[in-house]
């Protein structure tokens, strides 16, 4: 296997700067999931595969959400969110928090079963796990808002992921094997 090196270009070319990255980056796993809110500032959730744990000492996560979605002011008012990371088979969910079901696009929320959250956040019934957020910290950075959620509650059933990869909706079968001089 060889591996190319390409350095970014200068500003004069930002566009293509951006598609190579945008290109680079379809190949990163990510686990896919649907960030809700409820409370005086209104209910809405959105679709993000940019979430990851960020300490376990408090229990935090890490969310990012474009600065442009409407979703992200109402999480803002209401100072809390539950990251509801999906199951292999909730992939409609995502698409329904996408915008890309017509059906659903007046109420996201008809695509699924929900429970709700000690914040007043919608949780998503049979969630691969759902994590219930008080908003921490909030930091601009480019197109995109950081959001750091201090976990409360955890609700869980446990079973396969959705992952996002490739520009594609995958999930993962079997384990990898370990490489022998792991397992020696």
């Amino acid at each position: 296997m060889t591996m190319t090196t390409i350095s970014l270009p200068t500003a004069d070319a930002a566009i293509d700067a951006r598609a190579l990255f945008l290109d680079a980056m379809r190949h990163t796993a990510a686990s896919v999931a649907v960030v809700t809110t409820d409370g005086p500032g209104g209910r809405a959730g959105v679709t993000v595969s940019a979430v990851c744990s960020l300490s376990a000492d408090p229990p935090s996560v890490l969310v990012c959400i474009h600065e442009k979605s409407p979703v992200l002011d109402i999480i803002r008012r209401n100072a809390s969110f539950c990251v509801n990371l999906l199951g292999a088979d909730q992939s409609h969910v995502a698409d329904s928090f996408a915008g890309r079901i017509p059906k659903w696009r007046a109420d996201r929320f008809a695509c699924a079963d929900w429970e709700t959250a000690a914040s007043g956040a919608p949780v998503l019934r049979q969630a691969l796990a759902s994590l219930d957020c008080s908003l921490a910290r909030d930091v601009h950075h480019a197109t995109h808002a950081v959001l750091i959620g201090e976990v409360g509650a955890i609700h869980m059933a446990p079973r396969d992921g959705l992952l996002y990869v490739d520009r594609a909706y995958r999930c993962i079968g079997a384990a990898a094997p370990a490489h022998a001089e792991v397992l020696a």
